[in-house]
């Protein structure tokens, strides 16, 4: 039973960005900051299943695939990685790749990343703010230059690459052959509404995404049957005991907790285990919960230890 406010560890990557604001207080000084993990407070607990990080780019990454479990687990893996991507901002021109634009057999795929054709292979589609992406395991993809976005994906960091823009990384010939469905990507569903509060934006075997739109100065109930995250991305609230802004994450499981939306209402993202939502999630309530249920199992942790991790 717990809920946390979740602790940060930093990734440099050589394609990142210097400026996190609004989304982190992190000084960034050196290379540039990549990624934010959101991790758990309490370093002795079990490891969650999915994982939920922030992006920021300042030039495109590689083009790259990931295995679907039964692949990994091939090679001692203990799962795949299937992710989503919800677009906090975008410059204009802003552009993600999901897909080719046309079916490639094992030898066409071979020999486009072999000669560094698969970079014109891609099909490459424009991005706005709100905008949210499916990337089931084994489709081909990469994310442009001037993005800000929030990832949830299977807990893994497996990923073989492509193409690289020249920057002298290994590529993984065999291995994304091997696991590349190396054609146009799947329809993806559209959100849908499930309450006034709550948007549906990804139903997944692996995981579930929501958003969550509340008003100013309600009050609500969060019933986190199983491994929940929640990434505020507009206003603020008080979860639990725990004072949440923008860019602030709350892991909870096996627990309640009560909502106090400020003065500016509050939008977030919610991601669970699926395949299907939670329709008990969420409850609004008649008056202001000061207090979480079940206080004696709560862990109220306001953490701004932050990791660095040079990859």
């Amino acid at each position: 039973m717990a809920i946390e406010h979740a602790c940060v560890q930093v990734a440099r990557k050589p394609w990142g960005g210097a400026d996190l604001h609004p989304w982190s207080s992190i000084d960034v000084s050196g290379d540039p900051v990549g990624e934010l993990w959101f991790q758990r407070a309490d370093k002795n607990a079990p490891i969650p299943g999915l994982l939920l990080k922030l992006l920021f780019t300042s030039e495109p990454l590689s083009i790259q695939v990931h295995p679907d479990d039964k692949f990994a687990r091939s090679i001692g893996l203990p799962n795949g990685k299937t992710e989503a991507w919800y677009i906090l901002s975008a410059a204009p021109g802003a552009r993600v790749a999901v897909g080719l634009k046309q079916h490639l057999t094992p030898q066409e795929l071979r020999a486009s990343i072999g000669d560094g054709s698969i970079a014109g292979l891609t099909q490459w589609r424009p991005v706005a703010k709100g905008d949210i992406i499916f990337v089931p395991a084994g489709t081909i993809h990469a994310i442009g230059a001037g993005i800000v976005l929030a990832e949830i994906q299977q807990r893994s960091d497996t990923t073989f690459r492509l193409f690289d823009y020249g920057r002298h990384r290994e590529l993984h010939e065999d291995s994304a052959v091997a696991v590349s469905n190396a054609g146009p990507a799947q329809t993806q569903s559209s959100p849908r509404c499930l309450t006034a509060a709550r948007t549906i934006l990804i139903e997944s075997p692996h995981f579930v995404v929501e958003r969550i739109d509340l008003q100013a100065n309600s009050s609500w109930t969060l019933n986190a049957d199983r491994e929940t995250w929640a990434l505020v991305i507009e206003g603020c609230a008080r979860i639990g005991s725990i004072s949440t802004s923008v860019g602030d994450a709350v892991f909870a499981e096996a627990d309640r907790a009560g909502i106090e939306v400020g003065p500016d209402g509050m939008t977030c993202l919610i991601a669970y285990p699926g395949p299907n939502p939670i329709m008990a999630l969420l409850q609004e309530s008649g008056e202001q919960m000061t207090k979480s249920a079940g206080t004696s199992a709560v862990r109220s942790i306001k953490s701004k230890e932050t990791i660095e991790v040079q990859t």
